[in-house]
């Protein structure tokens, strides 16, 4: 079911065309909310000017062929031109009625594409940190409402699992000894694995030159050294899973596509650049040069696609992966969520590739930009000795806070209890906090603020949810009766707006790619829910207002709980 917005904005329109012609079909109805109504529609003032009219003569005319007789039961100029449009109880009554109805919540399906997101991305036999919190979180709330549009989404988890690191990590692997506990460091400790083989290559010359042996061993495909990588790669998984299933998002192994999946390619994708006299020498290196982009004093930027020593960079591995998108996986639009520091290598990969003819104009890139998170002092957040946080460790505080912080709040529930809902508030507001700011901004990392009951917080929002089951549990009946939806007063009204608005912001979040508007409309939608709450009672009314309001408890229960679960948050049945 459409919004009362989408219901009257065509409508404005078609009365604009009808007033002034064909050549105003197109012109925007500016429909917002209002205080003197429920929509108020600003498009007199601009067509005012093109017209050369007084802006109230211009509505005046509007109105005079605006056809809403069945969805407004007032409309009224105010003011220097503005239409005032107030919907009529019939209309809001029937529309929340079919929105109840409809298993999808008013959720529209666009036409469905192939979307490819690049993701998460951490480093084998390494901790992730807290720069993976944020490309994590939004990648996988934007593949959770993609999908729920009905695309079809294809994750990639590109994960760094090649190169000159790999040559340490496995001496240092030998020399610990495979199945020893300083091994399975990988899976529980990865930060201590690398940092003592980092430590033995930069003291050690012996164990430098075998780490440097084993580099080449790896890339010409030995198999004992391919046998060691893949056991380093293996306890990785489970400390990326345990990771994974910490956050509660839907990373699989299947997902994982690591840097060592396109080694075998970048001989061909090199020799194709070269071929079509894209890629040319400078300085021993093979290069791409753009138009358009230039570093300093406006010398040419190249994009290094083979260095002089013969190996490849990170360049040759992004270019391999745009072919591979769009020629094996088929993406009409593919996702890079990643720092937005990577903006201008990722402009110049898609560059080179469009130039090769791997990228054609119906395959769109997108940079999903994402900003730091930063600390109390407003710098990258990191630990009192200046290392990247642990996320591990940043999520096992966030338990803790929200603990403490349930046990001061309710301090009569059980340690058991609290041990049961603590990680779903805790991991809960670290997502929300991350979601609910633009993702190309910056945010102040502040777990107080995060795990508080009041405010724009994801425990406000579960606090809601557990509100409305609350009812249900205390009411007689739990169907929820159709026919008994009557929107009479002024909470019931703001309340079924608000309700019909979801399917509008998913849509919008599905165009735009910024879920933080569905957290703005989730917080708004629970803030409008408390007002009805107080000022309309539910279980005390009468028998045919019980029923529609539960009915309208019930819609604001599944929407902010499919809200929720498409940002990947858990919404527990108590709070």
């Amino acid at each position: 079911m459409p919004s009362a917005q989408a219901t009257l904005a065509p409508l404005v329109s078609t009365a604009i065309e009808h007033a002034f012609g064909t050549e105003h079909r197109d012109a925007d109805p500016v429909l917002r909310p209002s205080q003197f109504a429920d929509l108020q529609s600003n498009a007199a003032l601009p067509l005012a000017k093109r017209l050369g009219m007084p802006p109230r003569d211009v509505a005046e005319r509007i109105v005079a062929a605006l056809d809403v007789d069945d969805v407004c039961d007032r409309v009224e100029i105010s003011g220097p031109g503005f239409i005032n449009l107030t919907l009529s109880q019939a209309w809001l009554s029937s529309a929340t009625r079919v929105l109840v109805s409809d298993p999808r919540h008013g959720v529209p399906q666009p036409t469905p594409e192939r979307i490819v997101i690049d993701y998460s991305a951490p480093n084998v036999a390494k901790e992730m940190h807290v720069g993976h919190l944020r490309t994590t979180v939004v990648g996988d709330a934007l593949a959770r409402l993609l999908e729920h549009l009905g695309h079809t989404v294809i994750r990639q988890n590109h994960i760094g699992d090649w190169g000159t690191p790999f040559g340490l990590l496995i001496e240092h692997l030998l020399d610990v000894g495979e199945g020893s506990d300083d091994a399975l460091l990988v899976e529980t400790d990865p930060n201590a694995f690398y940092q003592a083989a980092r430590r033995k290559f930069d003291a050690d010359p012996e164990f430098a030159a075998r780490a440097r042996t084993r580099v080449v061993a790896l890339q010409s495909g030995d198999p004992e050294t391919l046998r060691l990588w893949k056991e380093l790669l293996d306890l990785s998984k489970q400390y990326f899973n345990a990771i994974y299933s910490r956050l509660g998002v839907s990373l699989s192994d299947a997902d994982l596509a690591g840097e060592s999946s396109y080694n075998d390619d970048l001989p061909r994708v090199t020799a194709e650049l070269i071929d079509a006299g894209i890629a040319t020498i400078s300085d021993g290196a093979l290069c791409v040069f753009l138009d358009g982009f230039t570093g300093r004093e406006g010398k040419p930027l190249p994009l290094i696609i083979r260095k002089s020593d013969g190996g490849y960079g990170y360049a040759t591995t992004d270019l391999a992966t745009v072919r591979h998108r769009v020629r094996n996986l088929s993406a009409d639009r593919i996702l890079y969520v990643v720092g937005a520091p990577q903006s201008l290598h990722l402009e110049m990969v898609w560059a080179t590739a469009r130039k090769a003819g791997w990228l054609p104009d119906d395959a769109q890139p997108v940079h999903v930009k994402i900003g730091n998170v930063l600390g109390p002092d407003r710098k990258i957040l990191k630990t009192r000795s200046g290392a990247p946080l642990r996320l591990m460790a940043l999520l096992d505080e966030a338990v803790a806070t929200a603990d403490a912080t349930i046990a001061a709040d309710r301090p009569g529930m059980s340690a058991a209890e609290r041990a049961r809902l603590a990680p779903r508030v805790g991991v809960g507001a670290v997502k929300y906090a991350d979601l609910s700011v633009a993702h190309d901004s910056e945010y102040v990392f502040d777990l107080d603020r995060m795990v508080a009951l009041n405010g724009n917080t994801s425990r406000y929002l579960q606090y809601a949810v557990a509100r409305t089951r609350s009812i249900f549990r205390k009411a007689d009946d739990t169907a929820m009766d159709l026919d008994s939806i009557a929107i009479t007063q002024t909470e019931e009204r703001a309340l079924a707006m608000s309700l019909l608005e979801f399917g509008d912001v998913i849509a919008e979040v599905g165009r735009a790619l910024e879920p933080h508007r569905l957290c703005t409309y989730l917080f708004d939608l629970a803030q409008t829910y408390s007002v009805f709450y107080e000022q309309c009672p539910i279980l005390k009314a009468a028998p045919h207002v019980h029923a529609s309001r539960l009915a309208l408890t019930g819609l604001t229960r599944d929407v902010l709980v499919r809200g929720l679960h498409l940002l990947g948050i858990e919404a527990p049945a108590t709070m």
